[in-house]
């Protein structure tokens, strides 16, 4: 066997090589590869022979022969997968290891193409023993080297990306290995391929799915593309329990290195990590980056802000319901960085010492941070279902402090400023997370526990607070894309050219207007009586009466937005109102562009000619009535507001009649609008949540034990117990004493004293029941809220029950 293998030795030597290193000679190494695969059990005398005299080799600095024997080795490990190729793989990845060593740039370019071939071979045996640590390190140096010559430089830290990737492809689908996931492996892969992904980072990302490209486009490949495609296949073969390892090296290197702040290369790493991952594992991503967050609080804003414009980006990548099952708990990790962001904006540090140096330049960042959170919520937003956005809609509102109805938080920190900001902020978060957001049924969209708190935000005298509601409920109402045809007030003479979208009301929608309809028309009313209402107030409460009777309205609904129109323009004129001339001209015109609206919608011609000749005759006698005077950028409102008579008035009575004819209501269209009245009235002028919180504070202290005047306590004792357990026994006693004899009386004594005993009783109590009766009884109350005599109605007094005449058989 010997003699057999010096021969073979020979052959190798003498037989495959030519004199002079020309190359190898394609006979020749035929034969030997013929002969491996006659006598598999000799490759690995034959791999040690070739190993030990390519060494040689490259210690006289033969190169020529070094390249032609590790050709031969390539060949042989190509054509060669027998159960003995083990051993020859141990001596073929010592001569990669010996030529990755080497000062030569090519042998070590050399030495990773061989090791690349070499990956791309699927062994039928497994491997025990082999380890891969050298090559994993050895890579990793190789794609941050520093060679002067550039050329030369882009060549080796290409060969590093390709190295890397073989170990890769090698060791990811072989339970055996070393796990390349584990920290010591993606703490050197990772930073080695951002660091060359950095380098070309004036580059734009390919499409999230490259078509695999030729081998000359290949060739001429720069280190960044090289390194962006080999990222992408170390992530798409992450399985759920490598993500996190996977994505921590990440998050680490852009720390060290500073480049969150710049958030460019933040957000490309991360687009390509969220394209390369399978979508199933998306939210984990997700996850890491909420934990990055939280971990990085105290630090700077525009740190803190990179990580939520990349959260922002991941958030817009990922798939519908990509978010997890912890939905909340990605809103809560946000919306508690919001409330911190406005601490240290009031506080100038991130400690509970003021900063006052770097104050300026902090509430600059903090402001920065804060809108990138609120973008950040509306985009997971996007991403949730119908049922989920609804949850989430109630969580935040849960999180915002609404006046009167739960007590405020008060922070540390903040204050009542703070508190104030944080009812802003919240308010926008909810307002982006409403965009967009399209149901078929208000009742889910707009359930009473969220419409109530909503709607006590506009009896604020706030005016940015008041907008933002108005906001919110127009996005909600809004489902067939219609506000921006009424972001503006306009007469328009046709409103044929808007082109609107109209669905029939549906049977939960006129549920919803019978349960809130009220309630909306309330705080329309009482949000024009706002001296703080700016043209951007009353657009939005034009754009709501319109959404209003465009997607909610049914005949009950058109009579009462009429009057409601009606109610509007009485109070303009009211001298009881202390309203700025601009407010009453404001909400005169809003009353006559919604008039001239709805009265196309109604397509009643008589009711149509009656809006369209009082608004002719304001364009004549008192054009700032109407709103191409007052909702301009210059209003022509004069210093003295005169009350308007006669035919520049929309009359509730000429309306009523041309309604009435065309077979709407005609009670409720000469019943005028009058707001119910209720709780919320006594808060009504609340002016912040501080006065609020004041309000509450004052009532609570004014109520605290130590301001009431108590009764001295009376003294507890032995004696004080034992009588009052002797007290209660005698008191039943006497009551079951009582009893018996009532029972006795009724069973023994005559019929004549019994009735005359009841009839006594009766008669008591009979005058007693008339006295009550003759102090309550009203009139019946008036859906549309209490009727005063001043309107010209007869009062009719209701019969009451006990004088009504009912027939024999129904008395018993």
């Amino acid at each position: 066997m010997g003699g057999r293998m010096c021969c073979g030795g020979r052959a190798c030597r003498g037989s495959t090589v030519r004199k002079g290193g020309d190359g190898l000679v394609k006979a020749n190494m035929e034969k030997l590869t013929f002969y491996a695969l006659s006598a598999p059990e000799k490759l690995d005398r034959i791999g040690a022979y070739l190993s030990e005299r390519l060494s040689r080799d490259v210690a006289r600095h033969r190169y020529g022969y070094v390249c032609i024997a590790m050709e031969a080795l390539d060949q042989l490990l190509m054509a060669c997968h027998c159960q003995s190729i083990n051993l020859f793989v141990e001596s073929f990845l010592k001569m990669v290891r010996k030529l990755l060593e080497a000062d030569k740039p090519n042998l070590q370019i050399l030495g990773t193409n061989s090791f690349v071939k070499f990956a791309n071979i699927e062994e039928d045996t497994p491997s025990y023993h082999r380890s891969y640590d050298f090559f994993v390190s050895r890579f990793s140096e190789m794609c941050h080297s520093t060679y002067e010559d550039p050329d030369i430089r882009t060549k080796i830290r290409m060969a590093g990306i390709r190295g890397l990737q073989g170990v890769v492809r090698k060791t990811v689908n072989d339970e055996l290995q070393a796990n390349i996931w584990d920290p010591q492996h993606m703490d050197k892969i990772v930073p080695s391929l951002l660091f060359n992904l950095q380098q070309g980072e004036g580059t734009e990302s390919r499409s999230p799915s490259p078509l695999q490209t030729a081998e000359k486009e290949r060739e001429r490949e720069s280190p960044a593309e090289l390194t962006e495609r080999c990222f992408r296949e170390l992530l798409g073969r992450a399985a759920y329990g490598n993500i996190k390892n996977a994505i921590t090296p990440v998050l680490t290197h852009l720390d060290n290195h500073s480049l969150w702040e710049g958030k460019t290369f933040a957000v490309r790493c991360f687009k390509i990590i969220m394209y390369s991952i399978q979508s199933q594992h998306s939210h984990l991503v997700i996850q890491q980056l909420l934990g990055h967050l939280d971990a990085n609080s105290k630090n700077s804003a525009m740190v803190r802000a990179g990580i939520v414009e990349v959260l922002l980006e991941a958030a817009a990548i990922a798939a519908s319901g990509s978010v997890g099952p912890t939905v909340l708990e990605v809103f809560n990790t946000l919306l508690r960085h919001l409330r911190l962001s406005v601490d240290y904006e009031l506080t100038g540090s991130y400690e509970s010492c003021s900063n006052v140096g770097a104050r300026i330049i902090k509430e600059h960042e903090e402001r920065k941070l804060q809108e990138a959170v609120i973008r950040t919520i509306g985009s997971f937003a996007n991403t949730l279902p119908t049922y989920q956005r609804s949850e989430v809609m109630l969580f935040i509102m849960g999180k915002i402090p609404v006046p009167g109805m739960h007590p405020v938080p008060l922070s540390t920190k903040s204050g009542l400023q703070g508190s104030r900001m944080i009812q802003v902020m919240l308010l926008k978060s909810l307002l982006q997370v409403t965009t967009g957001f399209q149901t078929t049924n208000m009742l889910t969209a707009l359930p009473t526990s969220f419409l109530d708190p909503l709607l006590a935000f506009t009896l604020l005298e706030d005016a940015e607070i008041r907008l933002l509601v108005l906001e919110i409920l127009l996005s909600l109402i809004d489902r067939h894309d219609n506000w921006p045809k009424f972001s503006s007030i306009s007469i328009f003479s046709d409103i044929s050219v808007l082109k609107l979208r109209v669905d029939k009301c549906s049977r939960q929608d006129n549920l919803f207007m019978k349960k809130h309809s009220q309630q909306l028309y309330r705080h329309i009313f009482l949000a024009c009586k706002e001296d703080s209402s700016t043209q951007p107030h009353f657009e939005a409460l034009y754009a709501l009466l319109a959404l209003i009777s465009v997607e909610l309205a049914n005949e009950e609904v058109v009579v009462d937005l009429i009057r409601l129109a009606l109610a509007l323009q009485d109070l303009a004129l009211a001298n009881e109102e202390t309203l700025p001339a601009y407010n009453r001209c404001a909400v005169l015109a809003l009353s006559a562009a919604y008039l001239n609206l709805i009265s196309q919608l109604t397509t009643v011609p008589a009711f149509c000619q009656h809006v369209q000749e009082v608004i002719e005759m304001r364009q004549k006698e008192v054009p700032f009535f109407l709103p191409e005077d007052v909702f301009v950028e210059n209003p022509r409102i004069p210093k003295i507001l005169e009350k308007p008579e006669g035919d520049v008035l929309f009359l509730q009575s000429k309306i009523t009649g041309v309604l009435g004819g065309s077979g709407y209501n005609t009670d409720r269209l000469a019943t005028p609008y009058i707001p119910q009245l209720t709780d919320e009235d006594r808060l009504s002028k609340r002016k912040s949540v501080g006065e609020t919180i004041s309000l509450q504070v004052e009532v609570e202290s004014r109520n605290s034990p130590e301001k009431e005047e108590r009764t001295p306590a009376e003294e507890i004792t032995f004696e004080t117990l034992k009588n009052a357990i002797v007290d209660s026994v005698g008191m039943e006693e006497q009551e079951r004493e009582r009893r018996r004899q009532v029972v006795e009386k009724f069973q023994k004594a005559p019929f004549e004293e019994i009735a005359a005993h009841c009839g006594a009783r009766a008669t008591l109590l009979q005058s007693k029941l008339n006295q009550i009766f003759e102090i309550t009884i009203r009139p019946p109350p008036s859906p549309s809220g209490t009727i005063g005599p001043g309107y010209g109605q007869t009062q009719s007094r209701s019969v009451p029950v006990y004088e009504m005449k009912f027939p024999d058989l129904c008395v018993y």
